[in-house]
């Protein structure tokens, strides 16, 4: 009845059940929220397998991201430096995050503060190809770093 073309409209549950007989369907509650309950007249299994199918779909279309690393270690030498920055700017082209640490060994904690201007110098130095997303943040014996690709 309802699936041959006719407008619905509102149904006791019993008539409503009643319709979907008839047109050999299930009727499945779409808003269950909403008052009156609405409800379609509809193969319950195609839907499941349309929902599936747009699943799916919505997941191919998202965007992976991939995070690249960067090590440091607190007294690195500017063609060290250069190097990795370079990398770094190769991973930002291709559109993946970097995420740069310093990572401290034995007593060589006590220059965390030239760890942390490392990682700011890094930051600056690859400001046009991208942005940082956290500043330098200490965990244990690593201080951390995120830059993340900027928008074209």
């Amino acid at each position: 009845m309802v699936g041959d073309g006719i407008e619905g409209g509102v149904f006791p549950i019993a008539q409503a059940i009643e319709i979907a007989r008839n047109a050999g369907a299930d009727l499945v509650e779409i808003a269950p929220t909403a008052t009156p309950p609405v409800c379609k007249v509809i193969d319950y299994k195609k839907f499941l397998y349309e929902q599936k199918k747009k699943a799916k779909e919505m997941k191919a279309k998202a965007q992976k991201v991939v995070v690249k690393e960067i090590r440091f270690g607190p007294h690195i030498d500017n063609h060290d430096f250069n190097f990795k920055k370079n990398h770094a700017i190769n991973f930002l082209k291709e559109g993946s995050k970097v995420r740069a640490y310093v990572m401290f060994r034995g007593r060589e904690i006590v220059y965390k503060d030239q760890g942390e201007l490392l990682l700011l110098r890094f930051a600056n130095e690859l400001e046009e190809f991208g942005k940082a997303e956290q500043l330098p943040l200490l965990e244990g014996k690593r201080m951390m770093m995120i830059i993340a690709p900027k928008k074209k």
